[in-house]
């Protein structure tokens, strides 16, 4: 993660993550995340793998800056960081 920190000081701009849940999470436990861009599906599914961390002593506060839903009811929300 080292590496992540030292990459994420050196460049202008975003740094984003699609599709790893693991990556994600050891990101967010090492406190590299500043922006949280999420679609929510309306569909429940009974199993799979979790995005955020499993620990119950992690609190993240976040605070809403965008949030937008598309005709098929998919919504986008948009959440920084609180530090």
């Amino acid at each position: 993660m080292d590496d992540v920190a030292r990459v994420k000081e050196e460049v202008d701009g975003q740094i984003q993550v699609h599709g790893s849940a693991t990556l994600g999470k050891s990101l967010a436990d090492a406190g590299l995340v500043d922006r949280y861009d999420l679609l929510v599906f309306p569909l429940l599914l009974g199993e799979g793998n979790r995005l955020f961390s499993e620990s119950v002593t992690d609190v993240t506060k976040l605070k809403l800056v965008e949030h937008e839903v598309y005709a098929n009811d998919i919504q986008k929300l948009v959440y920084d960081v609180v530090r």
